[in-house]
C-alpha cells in the first residue's frame, strides 16, 4: 500500500479572518498647568477634605440635621469630582450651556453655592459638637459622638474655607478679565 498523499503545503498563509486591530489613539490630554495651577491644588485639597467629611458622618449613627450635613458633603464632593476631571482633561467645552467661555463663571458659582451651604454645614456640626460636649470629660464611660461630631466640624470648616479660598480665586481671574480657568 502506498503511503497516503499529503497535500503539498501552501507557499503563503491564508489571510487572517479578523484584520489585525489597529493602535487607538487616545485624544485624552492631561491639562498639566491646571494640575499644579493654584485652583488646581486647591480642587484636590476639597475632594480630600469633602471626602473625610462624609465618611467621619458615615462611619458612625447620624440622625436628624446630620442628613443634611451628608447631603452637602457628598453633592459637592462629586460636583467637585466632576469640575476638576473636565478642567483636568481639557472637556468643559463640552459641558451645554454652563461651559467653554461660562466655565469660569461655573467654578465661581459653584464655589459660592459651596462656600455657603458648607457654612451651613459647618455650623449644625459644631451645634451638635456643643450638645454632647459632656462627654468630654475623661470619667465619661459611655458611648457618645462627640468625637465624631468634633472631627466633623473641623473637616465642615475646612471645606468651607478651601471653598471660600477658590471662589475668591474665581471671582479674582473674572475681575482680571480672564475668561478660562489658567
Amino acid at each position: 500500500m502506498p503511503p497516503p498523499a499529503y497535500p503539498p503545503p501552501p507557499s503563503h498563509p491564508p489571510p487572517p479572518a479578523h484584520p489585525p486591530p489597529q493602535a487607538a489613539t487616545s485624544s485624552l490630554r492631561v491639562n498639566r498647568a491646571f494640575l499644579r495651577s493654584f485652583l488646581g491644588v486647591l480642587r484636590v485639597l476639597q475632594l480630600l477634605a469633602g471626602a473625610a467629611l462624609w465618611i467621619t458622618i458615615a462611619c458612625k449613627k447620624y440622625e436628624g440635621a446630620i442628613h443634611f450635613v451628608l447631603f452637602v458633603a457628598v453633592l459637592f464632593w462629586l460636583l467637585t469630582i466632576a469640575l476638576y476631571l473636565l478642567t483636568l482633561l481639557d472637556r468643559q467645552d463640552l459641558v451645554p450651556l454652563v461651559g467653554g467661555d461660562r466655565w469660569l463663571s461655573t467654578n465661581a458659582a459653584h464655589d459660592t453655592l459651596a462656600t455657603c451651604l458648607q457654612a451651613a454645614a459647618a455650623g449644625i456640626m459644631v451645634h451638635k459638637t456643643l450638645k454632647h460636649e459632656y462627654c468630654s470629660v475623661v470619667s465619661y464611660k459611655y458611648d457618645c459622638l462627640y468625637h465624631i461630631y468634633l472631627a466633623a466640624s473641623f473637616f465642615a470648616g475646612l471645606c468651607c474655607l478651601l471653598y471660600l479660598l477658590s471662589a475668591v480665586a474665581c471671582f479674582c481671574k473674572k475681575c482680571r478679565g480672564s475668561q478660562g480657568i489658567l
